[in-house]
Order: structure tokens, then sequence, then C-alpha cells
């Protein structure tokens, strides 16, 4: 009988991170396609100790080499290893091993031009301080800063500080004072989700309108951060599980072939120079919803209505936040957005109540509540009427494309 042979293979990942998450997904799926026998290593608290690794034995490693100190330790070992981490504009930056990489070019360039479609001409870049362990966040700030020369844009970039409890308060000072200096209408490209929320929370504290006076987008699509925000944070998914997926497939083609030699790991030919995954999708929510209006009044409104429609407001509340007559404002918003008023409350409610049905599993019970409508069966003669379908359907519909 033919026996597939088991492989015993290490993972050395930081599952605190979506992006590591992410790869471990796609390196699953790998393992579910082909059946492959990995008996797979992977720390008890889904973080990498480097304590004892040499002296672990087993046949294979799939490594995140953003961490230096893995790819010290790794280029000691005698066994195949895949490199997963950041693509660099220096080729001489990669790792002499099989290597997958996100193209940090693609997920800056689709940041920006999901910006610049918006009608946005300021834009402003939110960085990492510079060292070893951030090479990929340099690469990224570099990216920024090669488009706005090349486009002839008015560009800002702050690194700002690596964030602690004990220099939270003053990091976000500074941050503020930044963010306070820098021209509006602006769309800012942080280097991560995690990044964007600092934005986020900096601009609610100093009154700058999101998106009206600062758009932003930040790279991950990190769920953690929607929930812990106001405003829901647009971003540029990396391809992380197409990255996992490939890593698994380049190291099992390395096994296989190494089974049928008595060369060590370290003399065999390289099964794959590199491959540069480029960013997956923009996640499109309210953080980067800009629309290019230059009426001071329609834009207070417009920031008024969305951020209180839900509360079941009418027009009558919006004059009364900014002490103008309702033609007055009528008239502006004709001009501006080609509707009244009273559209905008509605648009803003449905808008609400679709994005809660595609990214939460709230029950469509309690949903009415949460956008403004009087109750459950008033939403669902709105969805009806301007959707053509049921709250339930819509939800369903969400799924499906997601699966698909």
């Amino acid at each position: 009988m033919n026996m597939k042979r088991n492989y015993r293979i290490t993972l050395l990942f930081n599952a605190n991170k979506a992006y590591d998450r992410q790869i471990i997904k796609g390196i699953g799926e790998y393992l579910q396609a082909t059946q492959c026998n990995w008996d797979i290593f992977f720390e008890e608290d889904f973080c990498t100790h480097l304590d004892n690794i040499q002296e672990w034995v087993g046949d294979g490693i799939i490594a995140d080499l953003d961490n230096p100190e893995i790819e010290q330790l790794l280029s000691r070992l005698n066994i195949p290893v895949v490199g997963i981490g950041s693509s660099y504009e220096d080729e001489s930056k990669y790792p002499d091993i099989p290597y997958v990489a996100t193209d940090n070019r693609s997920l800056i360039n689709t940041a920006f031009e999901h910006l610049k479609d918006k009608g946005l001409e300021n834009f402003a870049f939110y960085g990492l301080p510079e060292s070893h362990s951030t090479r990929w966040a340099s690469e990224r700030e570099k990216v920024f800063n090669h488009i706005i020369e090349s486009e002839d844009y008015n560009g800002s970039v702050y690194r700002g500080h690596r964030t602690t409890p004990k220099t939270w308060q003053s990091d976000m000072g500074c941050l503020a004072e930044w963010l306070e200096s820098l021209p509006t209408p602006i769309g800012i490209i942080a280097v991560t989700d995690a990044r964007a929320r600092h934005l986020l929370q900096q601009c609610e504290h100093l009154n700058l309108m999101i998106p009206d006076q600062v758009a932003i987008i930040g790279i991950d699509n990190e769920e953690l951060t929607n929930y812990l925000t106001n405003v829901s944070l647009s971003t540029v998914a990396q391809g992380c599980t197409k990255m996992g997926y490939s890593a698994a497939k380049i190291l099992h083609k390395q096994l296989l072939a190494l089974s049928n030699t008595d060369k060590p790991a370290a003399q065999q030919k390289s099964f794959a120079t590199r491959i540069i995954v480029p960013a997956a999708e923009v996640f499109s929510r309210q953080s980067s919803d800009f629309q290019a209006v230059k009426d001071p009044y329609v834009i207070k409104a417009m920031h008024y209505i969305r951020n209180n429609a839900f509360n079941g407001i009418k027009v009558e509340q919006v004059l009364d936040a900014l002490t103008i007559s309702r033609s007055n404002l009528e008239t502006r918003f004709k001009e501006e957005r080609g509707h009244s008023v009273h559209q905008e409350i509605h648009s803003s409610k449905l808008k609400r109540a679709c994005e809660l049905l595609a990214s939460t599993n709230i029950p469509i019970a309690e949903i009415p509540t949460l956008c403004g409508y009087p109750s459950l069966q008033y939403m669902y003669t709105v969805f009806k009427k301007d959707i053509k379908i049921t709250p339930k359907e819509y939800r369903i519909n969400q799924t499906l494309s997601l699966i698909e």
C-alpha cells in the first residue's frame, strides 16, 4: 500500500495580527484542498517563541520574515523554509529562499486611487517610525512619496511614535497637532488599520468632520477596528489568504522533491524565486465616503445627518443644528446634491441598514432601532420600495457574494 508521508511543519507567525491570521487561513485552505499530511506545530497562544526553535526537529517551516529575529535564526537551519513578508524596492533586501510577498506598491496605489477618485486633491500618509522591524512600513511610505511626486499633488507624511500606555497621551497630542496643520479637505492613507483608528479618534476630538474634511483609508481589513470606532473604516485588504496558500504550495513541492533525493535542503535549487501578491480589494466604508461638496452649510448638514440619522431625526433637527431656514438649506441641497434634505436623511438610514445587514450578525429585528426606523415593518417597506428585495434577502445575497 502506498502511504502518504506525514510532514512536521512549523508556522512562525503572531496571530494577534490580522495579516498573520489571514495568511494562516490561506495555509489551512491549501491543506484542506490537497489533504496533504502535515502535522502543524503552532504555539498554543498562537504566537512565535524562538527560545528553542533550533532544537526542534521538523521537516519544514513557513515563517513571517518581517520579523528580523526570525529571518536571522532561520538562515542557520538546514530544512526547507518558505518566507512570507514585505515587497522591497531594493532587490538586495529579499531573502535567498522561496519568498511570498505582499505588494506594497499595489496596496498604496490602490488606497491612493480610491481617495483620488473621490475628488480629493490633498493627500497625507500616517506611517510608523523607521526601524528594522517596520521595513514594510518604510516601503509603503516610499511608494506614497513616489506617487505624490509623480502626480504633482500636495502631500504630507507623519510617522508618529510607537505608542505605549505611558506615552499614549503625548503621542496622540502630537498626532492632533499634525492633523490640525493639514489643509482640508484631505485624504489620509494610514499604514495599517490600527494607525487609521488613531486618526478617527483624534479627528473626533478635534471636531474634524469625517469624511467631509478628512477622508481616511487604512490597510489590512482588520475586523476588530470597526468594532472600536464610531465611523466605519475604509480599508485595503491585502492578498494574505493567497499568500498563505502560495507559501504552503511551494513548501509542499519542496518537501516532495526532497523526499526523492539525499541532498540537504540547503543544497536544493530554489523552487520559486519570488511571488508578489497584489492588493485584494478595497472595502469602501464611511471614513472615505467623501463627496466633493463646496457649500459649507451642505457639508455641515451632511455630517450632522450621517451622525444622527439613526436617531430618527427629521429635517427640523437639521435646521436647528445649523440655524438656517428650510428654504435656504433646501435650495443649497438642490444645487449641490440634486435632492432634498429629507432624501439625504432617508439615504443615510438606508445605507446604514445595508451596512449592518452585510457586515454584522445583528438580528434583523434589532436593526430598525439602530437605523432610526420606527418599526421592522416600516424598514421592510423601505427596502421593498428602494432595493426591490427584503432585508432578509439582502443579507442572504451579501453572504452568498462573499462565498463566491
